[in-house]
């Protein structure tokens, strides 16, 4: 009796420690954002040790610091930076992990054998091990230092202050200063597990705010996909953006339409497809971003109430869908996202060509779809890949409602039934009047062969074609 006792005493604990291990493991390290050292009141530059911010050892990348470890090795300075770091703090996964160093760049691809150097707007390695890539960076300073930067040849910036190339090498307090956000400005030493925080970052994340380096408008001017990640980071960690970085945005807004279309493409992506796009699309609103990319939509959203037509309900509905899918770690894909986004002003064009009555549906839909995505991929270039099951996914919504016969079975084998049928039915929960159309899809689905037999029987009076009526043979004259 006292031996079992022993036992299940001793299983307990066991049991107790782990859980307790599995806790500490996965919780945020404490931020003291009250610490002297994180402030003093005269400079904002500080070095944080690891029993004030308490990162974990096994919350970081081992490929990211292999790749530290070389550069130190080698006699570089080199940091893990950046968004890593903040979502460690933030008790977060990061996604990815980055590296600074000392190093340019081609003193660090020598150092690895599965290297790669990348870009001329901004030079960078990329380092693989497997599937996982790290990406290394040297070292920034700003394009005004002469010494480094004589001919323009390594930096340069357009009249209107956007930089169009930015290989000016510095310093490690010089390279903090030049990053966008006081959140991203910190790096991580591998040597002595310290934080170094130049700009207030660290108190930045205890407080919850998103605030820029230097001068808010000039730094939007040098790089005005910055407003776009300003609002990112608010939506994905719920922060503040404070007021002296919030206010240039709506003014210099227009500016987004400077950047080329590949690279708002993926931003967007980052943007509405990482899991916060319900959040993102009203920072987006908020700040007067979203027409800047979506001007068609942004239309449509204001045509929409007269028109009959629930734009921005599709849009929040489709957005919740992403939102739900990622979170469950489901697949997503952009052609769907941007079939919901482009649905109305899509369906506004083929309104007007149908009232000018020239073409057939079908075809009408095949030129409104011509020219809503050759108005958009101005702002944002939709690839091919993607471009095409959109229209496929459209071209769907005309064929859906006819469905007698052996058609509802044909259209089940398309490959882009399934997207077709979820965007019914958001079109349908949004508010626009289809008659039930998406209920009888989703039975039809769902019922065995002698019940799809009953739903074709009941829907056939309603879509049976009148019986043409049977003339009568004309009497022909006899012969004489």
């Amino acid at each position: 009796m006292d031996m079992s006792l022993f036992i299940a005493a001793a299983i307990a604990v066991i049991l107790i420690g782990a859980t307790l291990l599995l806790r500490r493991r996965y919780m945020a390290p404490k931020l003291d954002t009250d610490d002297k050292s994180a402030s003093d009141g005269s400079t904002l530059e500080c070095v944080i040790t690891r029993d004030i911010h308490n990162i974990p050892r096994q919350h970081l990348d081992e490929n990211a610091l292999k790749v530290v470890h070389r550069l130190n090795d080698d006699g570089h300075e080199a940091y893990l930076v950046g968004g890593c770091i903040r979502d460690i703090l933030l008790g977060l996964r990061p996604k990815d992990f980055d590296v600074a160093t000392s190093a340019t760049p081609e003193q660090a691809e020598e150092l690895f054998r599965r290297s790669r150097l990348i870009g001329r707007r901004f030079k960078l390695v990329h380092v693989r091990f497997g599937r996982e890539v790290i990406e290394v960076a040297t070292f920034r300073a700003g394009h005004d230092t002469e010494d480094r930067n004589e001919d323009g040849q390594d930096g340069r910036q357009a009249a209107s202050g956007m930089i169009l190339r930015d290989n000016v090498y510095g310093t490690l307090r010089e390279d903090a200063l030049r990053r966008d956000f006081t959140i991203n400005a910190l790096y991580y030493s591998a040597q002595d597990h310290s934080v170094h925080d130049f700009a207030g970052g660290y108190r930045d994340i205890g407080h919850k705010v998103i605030r820029m380096i230097g001068d808010p408008a000039s730094r939007y001017r040098e790089d005005p996909v910055r407003m776009l990640r300003a609002v990112r980071f608010a939506a994905k960690l719920s922060f503040e953006i404070e007021p002296a970085t919030a206010t240039p945005i709506h003014q210099l807004a227009p500016l987004l339409r400077d950047i080329p279309a590949a690279r708002m493409f993926d931003e967007v992506l980052k943007l509405l497809q990482s899991g916060h796009g319900v959040a993102a699309y009203k920072q987006m609103q908020t700040y007067g971003l979203f027409e800047q990319l979506f001007p068609q939509v942004q239309d449509a959203i204001e045509r929409g109430p007269a028109a009959g037509m629930p734009v921005e309900e599709l849009i929040l509905k489709a957005l919740r869908n992403t939102d739900r899918r990622l979170e469950q770690g489901k697949s997503v894909t952009p052609a769907f996202l941007f079939a919901a986004l482009l649905w109305y002003p899509m369906q506004l064009r083929l309104n007007s060509l149908m009232k000018e009555g020239r073409l057939p549906p079908l075809p009408a839909l095949h030129e409104a779809a011509n020219e809503v995505i050759a108005a958009q991929i101005r702002q944002i270039a939709i690839p091919r890949r993607f471009s095409t099951p959109l229209r496929e996914i459209w071209e769907l919504q005309l064929r859906l409602p006819k469905r007698q016969g052996g058609r509802a079975e044909r259209l089940m084998e398309h490959p882009r039934f399934r997207a077709a049928y979820d965007l019914l039915l958001l079109r349908e929960s949004s508010g626009e009047d289809l008659g039930g159309l998406s209920q009888w899809w989703t039975d039809y689905q769902g019922a065995n062969g002698d019940d799809r037999e009953t739903l074709q029987e009941d829907l056939a009076p309603s879509v049976a074609k009148p019986r043409k009526r049977r003339r009568k043979p004309r009497s022909r004259p006899h012969d004489a």
